[in-house]
C-alpha cells in the first residue's frame, strides 16, 4: 500500500475505545501500565532501544503504523528515539506536568496509548526527539 493510501486508511479508521478491563485482557501487565497508565520502562531495558531492524513501528494497542525505522536514531537515552512519526496526524501530544517537570507527552491518535515524550533536542530535519517506550510499540520488520 502506498504511503498516501496508508495515511488515508488510518485517517478513516474509527477511534479505538475500550474499557480498562478490555485493555487488561489484551496487554501484559507491563504493557498496560505503560500504554494505559502513562508509565515508563527503565532506560536500556526495552526490546527496541538498540535494534537496527528495518521496518515500521506500530502502536502496541491498536496496530496503527506510527514510526518508520528510517527516522530512528541512537539518542543515547536508552529508549527508541525517532525524529518524526510516519504522519503527524498519527501521534498527538499534550502537556505533561507529572514527575515535577514539564514535558510533552506523545500518544497514539487512534487509541490514546501513551507512547513516551517529545523533546526539542533531536537531529535535523525536525529537531525533535520522539523518545518512545518499547512496550508501546510493535515492530513489523521490512519484508525482503
Amino acid at each position: 500500500m502506498a504511503q498516501a493510501d496508508d495515511n488515508q486508511a488510518a485517517a478513516s479508521r474509527p477511534k479505538v475505545e475500550k474499557s480498562a478491563a478490555q485493555w487488561r485482557e489484551e496487554l501484559s501487565p507491563q504493557d498496560y501500565q505503560i500504554t494505559r497508565e502513562a508509565g515508563t520502562e527503565p532506560a536500556f531495558t526495552g526490546i527496541y532501544w538498540d535494534t537496527k531492524t528495518e521496518g515500521i513501528y506500530n502502536c502496541k494497542c491498536c496496530d496503527t503504523a506510527l514510526f518508520d525505522s528510517t527516522t530512528k536514531y541512537d539518542s543515547g537515552s536508552g529508549w527508541p528515539s525517532f525524529y518524526a512519526p510516519i504522519d503527524e496526524s498519527r501521534v498527538v501530544t499534550r502537556e505533561d506536568d507529572s514527575m515535577m517537570m514539564r514535558r510533552i507527552e506523545a500518544l497514539c491518535a487512534n487509541c490514546d496509548a501513551h507512547l513516551g515524550h517529545v523533546f526539542p533536542d533531536g537531529p535535523a530535519p525536525t529537531g525533535l526527539r520522539f523518545c518512545m517506550n518499547s512496550a508501546s510499540l510493535d515492530l513489523k520488520p521490512e519484508q525482503g
